[in-house]
């Protein structure tokens, strides 16, 4: 088995999430009951569990000029899949932000879009241009 991670979330509305991350973004449904469903984001396992009251701050931050939301999780994908699932967002949501190139000739050098969730939370696409660079300084 490959080294997966692990992301456990509340979850307002467990049948608006499943048609988001299942029906939406096309991704596996994994093990599920009525309290809580875990949904494969590449190989990486996302545990929605239900709660009635939480509340979520999302504070921004600034990078390049750009306004990002503080708070978000997301996953790394070769260009390809990248494109795929950009179109495939774009299609059916205005919640999403346009294609971003970030830190353009230099280290680190990706795109990225984000996207919101039914339970207001960001999830963050990116690919990188050189996979070598994702952690270099």
């Amino acid at each position: 088995m490959d080294i997966a991670f692990h992301l456990s979330l509340p979850c307002s509305d467990m049948e608006a999430t499943k048609q988001f991350y299942i029906d939406d973004l096309g991704l596996k449904h994994g093990r599920s009951s009525s309290k809580w469903l875990d949904v494969d984001l590449f190989g990486h396992q996302i545990t929605f569990v239900m709660s009635e009251n939480f509340k979520m701050r999302s504070p921004n931050y600034v990078l390049e000029d750009n306004i990002l939301p503080l708070f978000h999780f997301g996953v790394i994908l070769e260009e390809n899949l990248w494109e795929e699932m950009y179109d495939k967002v774009n299609h059916w949501t205005l919640d999403m932000t346009p294609k971003k190139t970030f830190f353009k000739d230099k280290n680190g050098e990706h795109r990225s879009f984000f996207v919101k969730d039914p339970n207001d939370y960001t999830i963050e696409f990116k690919t990188f241009i050189d996979n070598d660079s994702i952690f270099l300084i």
